[in-house]
């Protein structure tokens, strides 16, 4: 119970970090490409308070499913509206990615230079790495209201992309399957393997 307590624990940093870092970079995109609609809604910022909601944030605790504030957009704010909207969709799990490349580089960093750390820390550190690339992969998966719906609604012929568009009313239907099967853990553990070896790789020739 205890370890499972300090599991937890140790697992907050890394779910804060990837949401706020996730949700800031649509915003910051957005913006940089036309779009006022986050900066009046005050999400141009680190602040966690900003992007975290509370009960998303609980549920990702204990069901291991949950949310932050979702940055809203005005396509019609962009000069090219499909173009930008994939790029703003994109942003979320890439900055992630590059998140947990970050923290990866400098936890093999600590460990060449012998810099001393505590058994906690790297627990801390391993798991902002992992969170970060399981909201990198979720986020990509291609159900509304996801970032990799998006991408997909975008590069889909007009009538085809309203179609898609309609699945949005099952989205929730959808979450609760693959979350109540195996189905998730077959696209997970391969991404993870796959992400792990680039990082691996990378690391291997910078250090």
């Amino acid at each position: 119970m205890f370890e499972d307590i300090g599991h937890l624990i140790a697992g907050v940093p890394g779910i804060i970090i990837a949401m706020v870092i996730h949700e800031f970079s649509h915003a910051r995109v957005a913006y940089a490409l036309g779009d006022f609609t986050p900066k009046m809604q005050g999400r141009l910022t680190l602040n966690p308070a900003a992007h975290i909601d509370p009960i998303g944030l609980i549920m990702l605790f204990f069901v291991h499913f949950g949310w932050a504030k979702p940055v809203q957009i005005n396509p019609l704010n962009f000069s090219n509206p499909r173009r930008d909207d994939i790029l703003v969709s994109l942003a979320g799990p890439l900055s992630n990615l590059i998140t947990a490349f970050v923290f990866t580089i400098l936890l093999v960093l600590m460990v060449k230079l012998h810099i001393p750390f505590s058994e906690g820390l790297l627990v801390v550190f391993q798991l902002i790495i992992v969170y970060n690339i399981n909201f990198a992969i979720f986020n990509m998966l291609p159900i509304p209201p996801l970032d990799g719906s998006h991408i997909l609604r975008n590069l889909l012929p007009y009538e085809l992309a309203r179609a898609y568009a309609q699945l949005e009313r099952y989205s929730f239907v959808f979450l609760i399957i693959i979350l109540a099967t195996p189905i998730l853990s077959y696209v997970f553990v391969p991404l993870q393997r796959f992400i792990f070896g680039i990082f691996k790789g990378i690391v291997g020739i910078l250090l």
